[in-house]
């Protein structure tokens, strides 16, 4: 059985649809370790300069992880959009000295027209 589709935006609105419930909000965290080898070659290139493909394909992997953990929200309370979606990144030290990257998506579950 297909999932319904849910609509996501940054936006207090979406354009041409109307609001017609609030269900609340809603949100989504997942929490991903980067490992030490990552964090190792990440620091020489933050020394060096560039960009880190490891960090990046790590934080969209993580971002995806909570937006979708927020839909699935969403389609529980019978939305079928959430607007004004923040996302919040946090890198949270650990014990052995290692990171793991923390993101968090929420926004209002609405029900549009």
């Amino acid at each position: 059985m297909n999932k319904p589709i849910v609509l996501v935006s940054t936006t207090h609105s979406i354009e041409g649809r109307r609001i017609v419930d609030y269900k609340g909000l809603v949100g989504g965290d997942a929490i991903l370790g980067a490992n030490i080898f990552r964090d190792f070659f990440a620091g020489i290139r933050d020394l060096v300069g560039g960009r880190s493909g490891s960090y990046e394909k790590v934080l969209r992997k993580a971002k995806q992880e909570a937006i979708d953990d927020m839909i699935e929200q969403a389609r529980e309370v019978g939305a079928n959009a959430v607007v004004g979606v923040d996302l919040d990144y946090e890198t949270i030290q650990v014990q052995d000295g290692g990171s793991m990257l923390m993101v968090s998506a929420s926004g209002t579950a609405v029900v549009l027209e």
